[in-house]
């Protein structure tokens, strides 16, 4: 029984794994040919067919990634790239791709780091997915017809521990005018497919979880 058992698991995350590489394949083409098409003169009937056609296929593109990332985190097979990279630089790279993807709603974006020049050494495709995460959390929650504003401060802090590979912590906190978390979930709120919407999947902030603290730091 346990054999079967064993055996019914290993062929359940291959068929998750198998189906989210299956589903990103043909994305990439359609986010790449819509682009390109985005980029021509077109009507603005078509433009605003093209901006769905792109808006719906990066939700497809998350969709296939978190499936990935969960059934890595769920085998311990998360491996860590880690290079230097600024705190600025890569999320300014996910607050620009969310301006140019977001619906019809009016969200103001304010940034304000203490230093611009603040230096993360980690896996910048693993933070990058964490601060995506945390920002499209209040995208999907913000009023439609009010609109508000995502605030996200960077700053540092010193360590008791510094060592000369770790000058500290750096701190980010994103914040919203949005409804706010559900206090049924709360308690639940890392764990897998906790969600009070039928926008995702509920696995964001189980998968920034992981990555955070397979970086030794904090959520």
């Amino acid at each position: 029984m346990y054999e079967q058992l064993k055996i019914h698991d290993r062929m359940q995350k291959e068929l998750i794994n198998t189906s989210a590489h299956e589903l990103r394949t043909p994305i990439q083409p359609i986010l790449g040919m819509t682009t390109i098409l985005k980029n021509k003169k077109n009507r603005v009937e078509d433009r605003e067919l093209l901006e769905a056609i792109s808006r719906n296929a990066q939700r497809l593109k998350k969709l296939s990634e978190d499936i990935l990332e969960a059934s890595k985190t769920e085998s311990n097979s998360l491996q860590l790239n880690k290079e230097h990279f600024t705190a600025k630089e890569i999320i300014l790279e996910v607050i620009n791709s969310y301006k140019s993807n977001i619906d019809s709603k009016n969200i103001k974006f304010v940034y304000s780091p203490d230093d611009d020049n603040l230096t993360i050494h980690a896996d910048r495709n693993g933070i990058s997915r964490v601060f995506s995460n945390l920002i499209n959390n209040p995208i999907k929650f913000i009023p439609q017809k009010d609109g508000g504003v995502i605030s996200i401060g960077v700053e540092h802090k010193e360590s008791n521990r510094d060592t000369k590979e770790s000058k500290g912590t750096i701190v980010v906190s994103i914040k919203d005018n949005g409804e706010g978390i559900d206090k049924e979930i709360l308690p639940r709120l890392f764990t897998k497919f906790v969600s009070k919407s039928f926008h995702g999947t509920g696995l964001g902030l189980y998968i920034s979880k992981s990555i955070v603290e397979a970086h030794g730091g904090q959520l």
